[in-house]
């Protein structure tokens, strides 16, 4: 499966909702910028391989309020490429504990 990463013309790989209760849901400098896409980042699963900037709370849990990587108004492109390391973590956990 090929995935087109050359979106920057596509209106789909952008999107920014002003009127949500939290917006923008972390402080930037330009909000005209803020990427709502993906509201909840689908990077969050890859723990340390996500490439954002994070830190962990009580050694398990990714504190990402300082992270911009999904909200950047060109970030489509990169959460996309991260898709099939998503889909391989989902395999190897898939069954796990059962």
């Amino acid at each position: 499966m090929e995935l087109d990463y050359n979106v920057t013309d596509k209106k789909y790989s952008f999107f920014r909702h002003e009127k949500c209760e939290y917006f923008p849901c972390h402080r930037v400098n330009d909000e005209e910028n803020f990427n709502c896409l993906f509201c909840y980042c689908p990077l969050y699963v890859l723990g340390k391989k996500c490439g954002g900037n994070f830190k962990y709370i009580e050694g398990t849990v990714k504190d990402c309020s300082h992270c911009l990587v999904p909200h950047k108004r060109d970030s489509y492109a990169y959460v996309i490429s991260k898709y099939f390391e998503i889909v391989e973590f989902m395999k190897k956990n898939e069954h796990q504990g059962e």
